[in-house]
């Protein structure tokens, strides 16, 4: 959603990369293509000047003017600022503190409450919670049996007495399953409402009416991410007519220019909480801000990377992989080499795992050409394989081949790439741990190049002199230069010497807790 702003600021970025010192010409231009880039991107009109005049202020302040590399600088606060607008901190599902905590939903029809009610009791399920779902939109045609299907899915309760399709009051509904979660201990009851085609005075007195009989602990307005400059309008609309807590950007996954996120936070004074980024009930998670930031500068997201992992991947089969590899990967089975596929698959798409590591940015082209339907292929071809096949690769002849591409659907090429790709890969295992580094690698050990029976020439020491009184000055000055050099290389940044004095640097200290 936001390549194209990514695409732009980037741009603007390198052209202020090589310049020792920002001149006023160079702060304007900058501020201009930024503003071009966000206006470009459907933010908010009164959102993009502020934005601007905060980086033009802070531009020509001294933290810009002094800095050893400006570009760096404007790049940093740029991030600062993109961080303030999308809400500064990550914001918390505040809980009651007696159960059931009460979560209602709010938007537009079509904006995607019904699916994002199952994605969050998903979502809360996973965080130890008790959700239950409750069918308060009563209008919509088979509204009731959607919710319940997701739910279904999702592997939560739902709530669901009246039939909908225009059948029931919604008031009811929502007011009798506060009792009903009791009864059932669920600690977290989310209510599910009626969309609206546009802002429409009945339904959202319906939802204002929803509200007074639960009391809602949080009003979360889900708004779609794809509409633009309206969603500033909508938002403004049911903050007055309902009033919201929080915010939840669904579909950001999708190819808008992606303003809604920029503007929202900053118009409505309220935070967005959650993001939905997927059709899959586990695309969803809670929005943080300096990652969503990060993400737009091209700085990649490795904390949401790392989480994913502990969540998806199995540490007993990493772990053993790992020992296998430290092994020298002689033990390394294309069972096992299928095991990790299938981990790495659990996590989501390799365009979109790639495109959180740091400097991937600029290969966006080649990332999305990746299609990940060959990991399936490849699967395919190791699923056709027999048990002894796939412990030692050896044994596999022609006949087999032919076999094992008649059974995946493949070509015999295809099934050869794969066995001889493996190959190279434990020959690469075997090299690591031998401590040889990766072959063919220059600078990580693995160059062979030297020839064989010939040692490396070693270079010439300096020339001692013959006269001892000159000899001993030169001894003198050389033990003078190691003590200079091994006091700089113990040296504090900053040439500070005092431990106790140094400090990090701001924010980095997050990273160490």
């Amino acid at each position: 959603m936001f390549d194209t702003l990514s695409d732009r600021l980037a741009a603007t970025f390198k052209n202020l990369r090589g310049k020792g010192r920002l001149s006023e010409a160079d702060i304007d231009a900058t501020a201009r293509e930024i503003r071009v880039a966000l206006l470009e991107a459907d933010v908010a009109l009164p959102v993009v000047r502020e934005f601007v005049a905060h980086i033009k202020e802070r531009a020509r302040g001294a933290e810009v003017s002094q800095a050893l590399n400006p570009a760096q600088q404007i790049v940093k606060i740029v991030n600062e600022e993109l961080i303030r607008v999308l809400g500064g901190e990550t914001r918390r599902v505040r809980f009651a503190k007696t159960a059931p905590t009460v979560i209602m939903l709010a938007g537009l029809q079509g904006a995607g409450k019904t699916t994002l009610a199952g994605k969050l009791g998903k979502w809360l399920k996973t965080q130890k919670h008790s959700p239950l779902l409750v069918a308060c939109d009563l209008q919509r045609p088979n509204a009731v049996n959607q919710l319940s299907v997701v739910a279904e899915r999702a592997g939560v309760a739902v709530y669901a007495p009246e039939p909908g399709n225009g059948i029931g009051d919604p008031v009811k509904v929502a007011r009798d399953s506060i009792e009903f979660a009791r009864t059932k201990q669920y600690d977290v009851v989310i209510v599910d409402t009626a969309g609206r085609l546009g802002i429409d005075a009945e339904l959202m007195q319906q939802a204002a009416d929803i509200r007074d009989a639960v009391q809602p602990d949080e009003i979360l307005f889900v708004l779609d991410a794809m509409i633009g400059q309206d969603a500033v309008t909508t938002a403004q609309a049911f903050l007055d007519g309902v009033g919201f807590d929080g915010v939840v950007l669904s579909k950001l996954d999708g190819d808008a220019r992606g303003g809604a996120a920029l503007s929202v936070a900053q118009v409505t004074g309220r935070q967005i909480m959650f993001a939905s980024n997927g059709e899959k009930l586990d695309d969803f998670d809670a929005f943080h801000p300096d990652r969503m930031a990060s993400r737009i500068l091209g700085m990649g997201d490795m904390l949401s990377l790392i989480e994913m992992a502990e969540q998806k991947y199995d540490a007993e089969i990493a772990l053993k992989a790992a020992e296998k590899i430290q092994k020298g990967g002689k033990d390394f089975t294309l069972e096992d080499f299928l095991q990790q596929m299938e981990q790495v698959k659990k996590m989501g798409s390799i365009s979109k795992l790639l495109g959180m590591l740091p400097g991937m940015g600029q290969m966006k082209e080649q990332i999305d050409s990746i299609d990940d339907r060959d990991l399936d292929r490849v699967a395919a071809i190791i699923k056709s394989m027999t048990p002894g096949e796939r412990d030692d690769p050896k044994i596999i002849n022609g006949s087999r081949r032919a076999r094992i591409a008649k059974g995946s659907g493949c070509t015999v090429t295809e099934v050869n790439n794969l066995i001889e790709r493996f190959f190279e890969a434990r020959k690469m295992m075997t090299s690591m741990a031998r401590g040889g580094g990766i072959p063919g690698m220059p600078g990580m050990g693995g160059g062979a190049s030297r020839k064989k029976g010939k040692a490396p020439k070693q270079a010439k020491g300096k020339r001692q002199s013959g006269n001892p009184m000159k000899r001993k000055q030169e001894e003198l000055a050389a033990a003078q230069r190691r003590e200079e050099r091994a006091a700089q290389a113990f040296q504090l940044p900053g040439g500070e010497t005092d431990p106790s004095k140094f400090e990090l640097p701001k924010g980095f200290e997050d990273y160490l807790k």
